[in-house]
């Protein structure tokens, strides 16, 4: 279903919410739209709700032709207008009149669309709009920031790449805990161990996407990695296009996919957190989880790759992650099985996770 398909002028209602909603998905993001009709029907409208609020804040970062400067004062309109201080009309408006025209059509469609996607979010309870505010809130002040920091030759240490994941992929997995521990009794007994593993889960996914894009990025001026990690192998990030054929270069890599394969594991206890009986939360879960893990490995075998595309992982290992995951869901001794032939041998967990 493409969002042409949709009326956004139809008559309002849970029914073309839905497909309103389901549309937009699809077209800015077909992993979401394959794993939130996974989770249980109380949680689908919410869930995919906040995946579009984030993915218009992703829509200003990525932005190529908006300054810094503007990027922060959108950045911080579209918080204000999630937290209802804004109005949705007028940032739709402002924003869509500088997008760069190379915007994808659906993008600019939700940019749009801004109004419908936060009217959706008055039909929520108290608590499912205010972990869709914070998390937008901490999102897009992170992004503008690091916006702000943006440096071809990438981010000083590793933990500022750690804050970066934070800001674009933890907040996100807080997100999700707080819905989900709003659902679940039997999770909310564990919020607070959840809640750390989520930015854990959420870094794992993160890291993978910088790893797998580096050279998209750096075509497009811009680099995520830590200068300090390559520096310890002997590379300078100054030298990307150098990359790809040296061996400090592929130490460093290795080091950080070490780094994202020890959040992995974290992101594993999550998972096993949640009810076995919660099969659509796990599988929801499992899927990212599964296709980040077939990802790292591909990048680990071939730490030469220059393009994004070297590394991306087949359809057929995206079903077989979806099978796979239906048939062990509720196993916990199998899950840890297939992640340790997945992922390699248990590494420590980060200090604090």
């Amino acid at each position: 279903m493409s969002v042409s398909a949709v009326d956004a002028t139809a008559t309002r209602g849970d029914a073309d919410d839905e497909r309103f909603q389901a549309a937009m998905l699809q077209d800015v993001s077909r992993t979401f739209a394959l794993t939130i009709p996974e989770l249980p029907r109380a949680l689908r409208a919410v869930v995919g709700n906040g995946y579009l609020l984030c993915r218009i804040v992703d829509t200003i970062e990525d932005d190529p032709d908006l300054s810094s400067a503007q990027k922060r004062r959108f950045c911080t309109l579209f918080a204000h207008v999630v937290a209802r201080r804004a109005d949705p009309r007028e940032f739709a408006r402002s924003l869509d009149a500088v997008l760069a025209p190379g915007v994808p059509p659906a993008e600019r469609l939700l940019v749009r669309e801004t109004e419908r996607v936060i009217a959706i979010g008055d039909t929520f309870t108290a608590t499912q709009r205010k972990a869709l505010e914070t998390c937008v809130a901490v999102m897009a002040d992170g992004m503008a920031e690091f916006q702000e920091r943006k440096d071809p030759a990438g981010l000083p240490t590793l933990a500022d790449m750690d804050r970066y994941c934070y800001h674009v992929a933890g907040v996100v997995g807080e997100m999700l805990t707080r819905l989900f521990c709003e659902y679940s009794p039997e999770m909310r007994r564990h919020e607070d161990r959840l809640m750390a593993l989520a930015v854990s889960f959420g870094q794992t996914l993160q890291m993978t996407n910088i790893l797998k894009d580096i050279w998209e990025d750096h075509g497009r001026g811009a680099c995520w990695l830590p200068r300090d990690v390559f520096a310890r192998h002997g590379f300078a990030l100054a030298d990307l296009d150098h990359g790809p054929d040296d061996e400090g270069f592929g130490r460093g890599l290795g080091e950080l996919i070490d780094v994202a394969r020890t959040h992995a594991r974290g992101a594993l206890e999550y998972v096993l957190l949640i009810p076995p009986k919660e099969a659509g939360l796990r599988n929801f879960c499992l899927w990212a989880l599964g296709m980040a893990v077939l990802t790292l490995r591909k990048i680990d075998r071939r730490r030469n790759f220059s393009s994004g595309q070297d590394v991306k992982i087949t359809r057929r290992s995206v079903k077989a992650t979806v099978a796979v995951s239906r048939l062990s869901a509720g196993h916990n001794r199998l899950l840890r099985l297939l992640f340790a032939l997945l992922a390699g041998a248990p590494r420590p967990l980060p200090r604090g996770v």
